[in-house]
């Protein structure tokens, strides 16, 4: 018999997945088994979808716990490791740290042995250089099966040419007063390029540090601040994009097809057919 799904509108979906989902959380600390990092986990869950999560230039990961912490409450282990720290930052080095936390997700049983992931059920994500070194690590590995970007910037070696050669789906969030990595050279040139299906959106009211939480002294260098409106529609749109790739929910499609306020689709290629309402969705 087919799973029957409920169909929620956009807005709708965004209310439900803007909030913590009915998974207790746990916290984990990476460099215990080997790697510099955290590791959000439901409380228990085997077989469960995992991501790597990679940082902004000189932002520190705890910056990320708040989305972390998100997709680990509806079910997805979420792992930052906290590498290439320094103003020198390599997205050539910076991407393998993210295979290798894959790497500790699949090989390593979390918690008190409650919890393990399935290695078909990976995806990979990342702010700014580390959205970069994300889309570096997916075309350089067959293992991930979703890639999501926040506010993307270009890298050495290039973001944009390794998007030829990624075929997995990719959701890439761009900022629209992003004076760091503008969209159109960066968020905007990495989807256009991407070799898979692909789904590219403005936030118009996010600059490039909105997407990192609290307060921190690289905000006197960087342009931005952290928004809590970028925040919540990353992690709104993160969690319905890896839930559809990794674990095949639909119930929340609708958030995904559509316009939201603040969050305009900008650019889609691939199988999946865009369902736009007459006005936008108003969030």
């Amino acid at each position: 018999m087919a799973r029957r799904v409920l169909a929620l509108t956009a807005r709708e979906a965004f209310h439900q997945l803007s909030r913590p989902g009915v998974h207790e959380v746990l916290r984990g600390d990476l460099a215990l088994i080997g790697l510099p990092g955290v590791v959000f986990t439901p409380r228990a869950g085997l077989g469960l979808p995992a991501v790597a999560f990679g940082h902004a230039w000189l932002q520190p990961v705890h910056r990320y716990h708040g989305l972390l912490r998100h997709l680990a409450s509806w079910g997805i282990v979420a792992a930052a490791p906290a590498t290439q720290g320094g103003p020198l930052l390599s997205a050539r080095l910076l991407a393998p740290n993210l295979g290798a936390t894959l790497d500790v997700c699949t090989g390593v049983r979390l918690g008190d042995g409650e919890i393990s992931v399935d290695p078909e059920r990976l995806a990979l994500a990342g702010h700014g250089m580390g959205g970069g070194a994300a889309v570096l690590a997916a075309a350089d590995s067959e293992r991930a099966r979703a890639v999501v970007t926040l506010a993307a910037s270009e890298t050495h070696p290039s973001a944009v040419d390794a998007a030829r050669r990624t075929s997995v789906p990719g959701l890439h969030l761009a900022a629209g007063k992003d004076r760091i990595a503008p969209p159109v050279a960066h968020a905007e040139a990495i989807a256009q390029a991407w070799a898979g299906p692909v789904q590219q959106r403005l936030l118009d009211k996010a600059s490039h540090l909105g997407f990192a939480e609290g307060r921190h002294w690289s905000e006197l260098l960087l342009d931005g601040r952290g928004e809590r409106a970028a925040q919540t529609l990353a992690k709104a749109f993160t969690t319905a994009f890896l839930l559809r790739h990794l674990t095949g929910e639909r119930t929340y499609d609708a958030l995904l097809d559509n316009d939201i306020k603040h969050a305009a689709l900008a650019y889609q290629r691939g199988p999946l057919r865009i369902r736009r309402s007459a006005q936008e969705s108003q969030v």
